[in-house]
């Protein structure tokens, strides 16, 4: 641009001076403008004015770069608190899942009060391998410096993984009460899964990511995911019958 040079070329002489309404008539520019009279003044757009503030007065620049910073924190902890919300939910709903198998597979069991446990984890992990594709174990074996730090599984999973999960725990009591097989379960809780997954992550895909860049399974292990989980389903769904005991 003509002008902008001629401006260039003369803004060090002492001489020199520029007016905003100067500036809008030789140039064009959009964005700012001066109004003289009672009512008069300069008037921009709210990006030159934050410009120009930071260029006069760097402690207003210092604020606006450290309100920017809170308010993309304040952005960040919604996420944050929204997964800490999903995860005391998904919580709550385990206890009414725990409390199903209590009441309607632990009395058909026989099995002893100190093997009761192992009924518990077996339900859990036919949710874990619905909604994870892995069991707590092969999760554990996977990432052991997690382990140590007390984290498991689902301190790992995204807002909509918890929140599946927190549905699938609730669907699974009410399908046990009502005397499914494990089988039956499995594929209806699945089929739930696979549904809500495509549902939710065309809401808001940041709640589809997990709250760790970290995997759940180990890289090596990737490619044979597949044999892997029909290697875990086929085992957790054929169950010897529990053996009797006194």
């Amino acid at each position: 641009m003509v002008e902008f040079d001629h401006f260039r070329k003369e803004a060090g002489m002492p001489t020199f001076t520029m007016s905003v309404s100067n500036w809008v008539d030789k140039t064009g520019a959009i964005g700012i403008f001066s109004k003289s009279g009672k009512n008069g003044g300069t008037y921009a757009h709210k990006d030159i004015a934050f410009e120009f503030g930071g260029a006069i007065s760097p402690i207003f620049k210092l604020y606006v770069l450290k309100e920017y910073q809170r308010l993309k924190e304040v952005e960040n902890n919604i996420y944050g608190l929204e997964w800490n919300v999903k995860r005391v939910l998904s919580k709550a709903n385990y206890h009414i899942h725990t409390d199903a198998i209590k009441k309607y597979i632990i009395p058909k069991s026989g099995y002893t009060q100190a093997k009761e446990w192992l009924l518990y984890a077996d339900e859990a992990d036919l949710l874990n391998l619905v909604l994870f594709r892995c069991t707590a174990k092969q999760w554990r074996d996977a990432n052991p410096q997690r382990v140590l730090n007390g984290e498991n599984i689902r301190d790992m999973a995204s807002i909509n993984e918890l929140t599946i999960m927190s549905n699938l725990e609730s669907l699974n009591s009410i399908l046990i009460k009502n005397s499914l097989s494990k089988k039956e379960r499995f594929k209806i809780l699945n089929e739930t899964a696979k549904e809500q997954k495509h549902t939710l992550s065309k809401i808001d895909y940041i709640k589809t990511l997990k709250k760790d860049k970290e995997t759940t399974f180990i890289d090596a292990q990737k490619e044979t995911s597949n044999v892997d989980f029909n290697k875990n389903l086929k085992g957790l769904l054929n169950v010897p019958p529990p053996k009797k005991y006194k």
